[in-house]
Order: structure tokens, then C-alpha cells, then sequence
């Protein structure tokens, strides 16, 4: 699932949060899911989800209501994941909104700024959650300041796609996990074909968080981190980002091994992939459907590092729960521990396309079955183990604008990796010191 398709948004949205705080707070806490002497509940979600999505959304919705008398879950579309953000910030403004919300990552933060917004964390420690059942990125992107402020509702990993056909054309071996950046850079290069318009690789090259999120391993292997330790200033000023960057230009501006895309939501990149023009690509589990209809013969291997240390990026969803109320905020939790649980989640994660949010999901039969038949789809979810999260604050949306725009300028030769390294430093400080 493209979980960081419609992150160019983020920048104007950050300015949202503003009318989140004027909303007045009723009553919250904890209480019985029913609205007492025996009445029904209703809950209002609003999933975001297309139309294959949300089929498979109702089905579980349906499934809980028969199995829920005291609640009763009413599944609405509200509008397409793209733009929850802004119906979600303007309903809680005005006063009237729902009670869940599907969310992407990176607008947990602003959206948690409301009083509105649910806090969960004693919720989760309760009976049925096996909070630590969840994989850590999945926890950790769904936590604010210490405050778990959302039910995880998707997750994914980064990873290398590579078509074994042109490997084997070129003579060169398959990738294998433990390798480095100077492997990938060199195997890039083999695969590199000016006569016949083939690729080694390729990278968004639009300036946006689609740009950004796949440095962020590279900065991390390198001994860096988004933040520094103290989350005062950004934390790759200094050698981490400039290794990447520089890896970057080598592949781009020096090898010329890159595809370097500039059309939203890598729709290009990765249709030079699946026509068999392109030799590696770092995507996640949501490509696996196509490049599958492609018919391309494809094998998943993952992250490159700088110190032989595994680390990839993992960029998950939630669900926010909003206060309406103590009999309606009981229900929604209630629905939202048991859409969470692993039977519930296998069945999301296969025919939504996501990932297993919990250790328990990937050992039910059914994620078993279906990871036999999806080539690939178990070595996204191994790698789960060793992913990493952006940090889940205000200011991450400028500080990625800052770094993506360096990172494109880089790519296409417009700036050294030292002036886009100062440029990206220069936008992440200001972000933050805006936040």
C-alpha cells in the first residue's frame, strides 16, 4: 500500500493544526461500551480507502457488528486517504466529526494536538491488546511524545527489487543480504545500458517525502539519524548526510546508472521497471501486485548498508480515535482492539495489500498460505525487524521539503552534495525551529 503517496500535501497541511486546538473537550475516559440500560452504540469511521480496499474494510465492519450487538460500527468512505487530512482538521473545527480516522503517519502528529484526539496509552496496556505483540515501527509511529495516540492500521518496509533477467544477461550475480552501497553503486552500474535505455536503478526525483523517505536507511547506516539527540536540530549535518548525498551523485551525475523520475508517485520509475528496463528498484510491498501483472521474474533483497548493520524504513498508518462522548469512545476502542487482533489483520493485510502489524498475524495459516504464493512479500516482512520510523513530529513535513528538494537537486546535477547537504540542513533547522 502506497502509505506516502500523498505526502506532497503535508507541507500545506502543517498549517492546519491551528483550528485543532480551539475545539472545546467533552467528556473522555474510559466506560462501558454500550450507551447504558442496554442501548446500541453507533460509531462512525471514516476508512479512506478505494474501492477493492474498501470491500474488504466493510466485510470486517459487518463481521463485527453481527458479533458486537452493543455497537454498531457505521464505515463511510469520508473522502479518499489523500484528503482525510483536511476534511478530519476542518470537522473537528467545526465541531461535528467522526469517531476513527484512517491517518497517515507523518499527520499523527498535528491531528494529536486536538483535545479531540483520544489518548490511548493506558487503553493498550488493558486485557486483548498485546501491545508489544505489534512490531516496533508499528508502535513507534502511532506514539507522541512518549503517548500512544493511535491504533496501528497499516504498515510497510523498504526493500530492493531486482529483475533476474537482466541480471543474468549482464553476468552479474544476484544481490545478497549483507551487502553495501559500493555493491549496489557497482552492480547499478553493470546493469547500465545507454543503447538500450536501461537502468541500473532509479529515484524519485520530484523534491518530495517520495524523494526522501528512501535516504533516510542510508543516513541511519551511515551513523546518523533525522533528529539530533536532543531533537533541537536535524541530526545528518554532518558525515551521515553527506555520504548519502554523495552516494547519490555517484550514481546519478557520475555513473549515470539512475532513472531519474520527476512525475508524482513514481508512476514512471516503476514503468521502467516493470517493462524490464530497469535492474533494481527500492520499493516496498504495495509494487509487488503490478510488478507481478508484469510478468517481470523478480527477486527481493534487502537494504544496502554503509557499517554491514541491517536497516531499512518503515512508514505505517493508524487509526485516530476521537472523543465523542464516554459510551462512544469505549465502542470505537473496542472496535479498534478488535480490528487490530491477528485474525482480523491477516485477512486485512492480504487482501488490502499491507503488511502484518503484529508477530502473531505472520504466523496465521493464512498469512503463511498467501506469503508461499507472493513471491517476495515474507522478505518485507523479515526486514520489519530491523526498520526505523521518522519521527513522529510537527515539523517533519517542512524538514522533508527541505532535504527533498536537496536530495532532487542533487540527482539531477543542479547542486554538489555539499551545497545540497547545507541546504537540507539549513530547511530542517528552520523547520524545527518553527515547530
Amino acid at each position: 500500500m502506497k502509505t506516502f503517496k500523498a505526502l506532497a500535501a503535508l507541507v500545506a497541511a502543517t498549517g492546519l493544526t491551528a483550528g485543532l486546538a480551539a475545539c472545546g473537550s467533552s467528556d473522555g475516559g474510559g466506560a462501558q461500551a454500550d450507551g447504558g440500560g442496554g442501548k446500541t452504540v453507533t460509531v462512525t469511521v471514516w476508512h479512506g480507502q478505494n474501492q477493492s480496499a474498501a470491500k474488504v474494510f466493510n466485510k470486517l465492519v459487518a463481521k463485527f457488528n453481527a458479533t458486537h450487538p452493543k455497537v454498531h460500527v457505521d464505515s463511510q468512505v469520508g473522502t479518499l486517504a489523500d484528503g482525510l487530512l483536511q476534511k478530519i482538521t476542518a470537522s473537528l473545527a467545526g465541531g461535528k466529526y467522526p469517531d476513527m480516522v484512517y491517518t497517515f503517519g507523518p499527520n499523527i502528529a498535528n491531528l494529536a494536538r486536538s483535545p479531540k484526539a483520544l489518548d490511548l496509552t493506558e487503553a493498550v496496556k488493558g486485557p486483548g491488546w498485546n501491545w508489544d505483540d505489534f512490531f516496533a515501527p508499528a508502535r513507534d509511529a502511532v506514539t507522541v511524545d512518549g503517548k500512544v495516540r493511535a491504533v496501528p492500521a497499516v504498515i510497510d518496509s523498504m526493500a530492493i527489487v531486482y529483475n533476474k533477467k537482466l541480471f543474468q544477461q549482464a553476468g552479474v550475480p544476484f544481490p545478497k543480504a549483507g551487502w553495501t552501497w559500493d555493491d549496489y553503486r557497482a552492480t547499478a552500474k553493470k546493469l547500465t545500458s545507454a543503447g538500450k535505455g536501461q537502468f541500473g536503478t532509479g529515484w524519485p526525483a520530484t523534491g518530495d517525502e517520495d524523494t526522501t523517505w528512501r535516504i533516510w536507511p542510508m543516513v541511519w547506516s551511515a551513523g546518523g539519524d533525522v533528529l539530533s539527540a536532543d531533537g533541537k536540530s536535524v541530526g545528518y549535518a554532518g558525515e551521515s548526510g553527506l555520504k548519502a548525498l554523495t552516494t547519490a551523485s555517484q550514481l546519478s551525475a557520475q555513473d549515470k546508472s539512475v532513472y531519474r523520475d520527476k512525475t508524482t508517485g513514481s508512476e514512471q520509475m516503476y514503468r521502467v521497471f516493470n517493462n524490464g528496463r530497469m535492474g533494481m528498484v527500492p520499493t516496498g510491498p504495495w509494487e509487488l501486485p503490478d510488478i507481478i501483472r508484469a510478468k517481470v521474474d523478480y527477486g527481493v533483497v534487502p537494504m544496502p548498508t554503509y557499517d554491514g548493520k541491517p536497516v531499512t524504513i518503515s512508514g505505517p498508518d493508524g487509526w485516530m480515535l476521537f472523543d465523542n462522548g464516554k459510551a462512544r469512545s469505549a465502542a470505537v476502542t473496542e472496535f479498534s482492539k478488535w480490528l487490530s487482533q491477528p485474525e482480523q489483520d491477516a485477512v486485512w493485510d492480504i487482501d488490502a495489500g499491507s503488511l502484518p502489524l503484529r508477530h502473531s498475524s505472520a504466523e496465521q495459516a493464512v498469512w503463511k498460505d498467501h506469503a508461499e504464493q507472493v513471491a517476495g512479500v515474507q522478505d518485507f516482512v523479515d526486514v520489519l525487524d530491523s526498520a526505523r520510523v521518522r519521527p513522529v513530529i510537527k515539523a517533519y513535513p517542512k524538514l522533508s521539503e527541505a532535504f527533498g528538494q536537496a536530495i532532487a537537486g542533487v540527482l539531477l546535477g543542479q547542486k554538489s552534495p555539499q551545497d545540497g547537504l547545507k541546504a537540507a540542513v539549513d530547511g530542517g533547522n528552520k523547520a524545527l525551529e518553527d515547530q
